[in-house]
């Protein structure tokens, strides 16, 4: 029974529910709110984007992926209760009924159930022998297969847990081809940087099928895996991963009756309030967001927004006013040496979004020529012709070339023309950068061209 206290109900123990839970926390004690958060599997708070690493062999020990436990959780007065599946909710009556029965009511609900694992809808695709990279469970089971002898693998899809495990299966020993539905890797950028991702990718012994959507998972008289189908041929195999991508787990939330948005994901205000039902929050993949240049609504599944729209939920069910900023789609991620990022526009964006734009690509080194372990970096930028406004920038190349990446997006997200960014004071020495590090290089080659 409580008395004189309202209760927060979460739904999902990972980076936005708990980050949630923690910040309400912050802003109300246990006496003024009680906090419950189900989840319906048996750990929380956990690195789902360092599972590719624990089945590489880079991160040795699985708890290593896990931030917090449960009981660090109650020791904050925050109840988390593992293995615990939301059922339904009632909306009406302001109640989650859990999988057992149990009603639990709230004065306020996050809605925090992440993202679903895109799967094509081919025959075989339960087989024995085909994994997704979503859960701590699905890593032991690939670390388990390896373990058992698998010797081939076909990975499906050549976005970021696409290349990420391809590498590290690589790295493990075993032959790996990587079949995607798309033309080139990484579909995120342009086409001539997805190239040089696809030429480095070969060159590591890594099979790319290209333009092949996956027609029939293959299995043996036992139910196993034996080769991925597409209309090109078959590719033998006994481990398959999926590396698809990821859409919004709103099964629970549209039943229910919350509004779903264009996206297919929790319709919120910048505050992460529903739309439908202003006692209810959504943050995370689950949520649908907003694309901080365009204005249109988006849906990114990052870690990174995750668990600043949690924050943002949290702060506004304690009682202080927040706004979610929107996003750029920022993401790294890498293959072999080769350090691959992107934030804001790519050209197919600029063009829907309906801008006027122009590309710029530029090469460079990321340290001085003459110092040793420089390597290549590509450059490229977008920009508004007429104004030179940033609108995005993409980066290819080896150690190094990644980070820089940040420095793009901090000046797309302040607004700077690429002018702007060619005068910013960055930093030099050797080890580092050129005397003219290649984000100022290329800043210079947009704001040059666009004055003629």
């Amino acid at each position: 029974m409580r008395v004189n206290r309202d209760r927060l109900v979460v739904i999902g123990g990972d980076a936005a529910g708990l980050s949630a839970a923690a910040q309400a926390r912050r802003l109300k004690d246990a006496r003024q709110l009680e906090i419950v958060v189900l989840e319906q599997g048996p750990e929380v708070s956990y690195s789902a984007c360092g599972i590719p690493y624990w089945i590489g062999g880079l991160v040795p020990d699985r708890d290593r992926l896990i931030a917090r436990t449960p009981e660090q959780f109650a020791a904050q007065d925050i109840s988390v209760r593992t293995d615990t599946r939301a059922q339904a909710i009632d909306l009406d009556a302001g109640a989650v009924v859990t999988a057992t029965g149990e009603r639990l009511g709230y004065d306020a609900l996050v809605v925090a159930t992440g993202g679903r694992p895109f799967r094509p809808r081919v025959p075989g695709l339960d087989a024995d022998g085909v994994h997704g990279v979503h859960r701590l469970a699905d890593g032991a089971d690939i670390r388990a297969a390896i373990a058992a002898g698998a010797q081939r693998a076909v990975v499906l899809g050549g976005g970021y847990i696409g290349l990420e495990m391809a590498e590290v299966l690589q790295t493990r020993g075993l032959h790996v081809t990587v079949v995607l539905a798309d033309p080139l890797p990484m579909a995120q950028l342009d086409d001539d940087m997805g190239e040089r991702v696809c030429e480095a990718m070969g060159a590591m012994g890594i099979d790319v099928q290209t333009g092949q959507p996956v027609r029939e998972i293959e299995v043996d008289a036992d139910g196993a895996v034996r080769a991925v189908r597409t209309d090109a041929g078959s590719y033998p195999c006994d481990l398959v991963v999926l590396g698809l991508g990821m859409g919004p787990e709103v099964s629970l939330a549209g039943d229910a009756g919350l509004r779903l948005g264009v996206t297919g994901a929790i319709d919120v205000q910048r505050n992460q309030r529903s739309r439908s039902h202003p006692e209810v929050f959504a943050a995370g993949d689950c949520a649908q967001t907003f694309h901080r240049i365009t204005g249109d609504p988006a849906h990114v599944a990052l870690g990174t927004h995750a668990n600043k729209q949690g924050r943002v939920a949290g702060s506004v069910i304690g009682g202080r006013a927040a706004r979610f900023a929107g996003v750029l789609g920022t993401a790294m991620t890498k293959v072999g040496d080769l350090e691959v990022a992107r934030t804001g526009l790519c050209t197919t964006q600029a063009e829907d979004g309906g801008f006027d734009f122009r590309t710029e690509l530029i090469e460079g080194t990321t340290r001085a020529g003459y110092y040793p372990g420089a390597a290549p970096i590509a450059i490229k930028l977008i920009t508004e012709r007429g104004s030179g406004l940033l609108l995005g920038a993409q980066v290819v190349g080896g150690p190094g070339s990644g980070k820089r990446i940040d420095v793009l997006a901090t000046a797309i997200w302040a607004g700077m023309t690429a002018e702007e960014l060619a005068g910013a004071d960055l930093s030099y020495a050797p080890p580092f950068s050129p005397t003219y590090d290649p984000v100022t290089v290329a800043a210079r080659v947009s704001s040059r061209v666009e004055r003629g």
